[in-house]
């Protein structure tokens, strides 16, 4: 609210989609402070049935356009010596889902190259940021074709967190957790794997 916007429409799945988005986000705005790169696909369903096509969609859309967007935009960040990388995961990346399999590898994928981009970036003035949520109530179920029928946990609202994003943007953050207690199942799993699996193997 109470700002200007420019829509730059882009197909992060088409080759050389990522690199069309940031030229032009550099040709209408001058700079790029802040990249949120939050565009995601999901397939729900056994692995063994998953079609070759829709494991190259998600990886190419959930992890290879995310790697791409950023090092489109990241040389005129260091360069101007500030900005700042948000990159969404989700817990799927952390715990890993089944029948989520391709899914969570993504944003396992994800989740490691903030860790390490984060390494890479000391000193230059640009930081990395990884939102890690759960579910979240968008279309992305509906997109997908399968609608989220777990209990737990229950679905974040976007505005959520996009509060979270930019609180942990403002302050800054390496990390943030949508709701917070996502943390929980990370450290579980570090301090008592056994524990950790048959959890995972009762509540999925």
């Amino acid at each position: 609210a109470g700002t200007s916007a420019a829509v730059l429409p882009a197909d992060l799945a088409a080759p050389g989609g990522p690199r069309l988005l940031a030229r032009s986000a550099l040709e209408s705005a001058g700079r790029i402070d802040l990249l949120v790169a939050g565009a995601g696909i999901g397939w729900a369903g056994p692995f063994a049935s998953m079609p070759h096509d829709a494991i190259d969609g998600v990886l190419g859309v959930d992890l290879a356009a995310t790697l791409h967007l950023v090092r489109e935009v990241l040389p005129a960040m260091v360069a101007a010596g500030r900005g700042r990388v948000v990159l969404i995961g989700s817990v799927a990346g952390c715990v890993g889902v089944r029948e989520e399999a391709v899914y969570s590898a993504a944003k396992a994928g994800v989740a490691a190259f903030a860790e390490a981009l984060r390494q890479e970036l000391r000193g230059t003035g640009v930081g990395v940021t990884l939102v890690v949520p759960g579910p979240v109530d968008t279309e992305f179920f509906a997109r997908r074709g399968v609608p989220y029928r777990r209990a737990h946990p229950r679905p974040t609202s976007p505005e959520t967190v996009a509060r979270t994003v930019w609180e942990a943007v403002t302050r800054p953050r390496d990390e943030a957790y949508v709701p917070g207690w996502l943390t929980l199942p990370g450290r579980v799993r570090a301090v008592a794997p056994g524990l950790y699996r048959r959890l995972l193997h009762r509540f999925g």
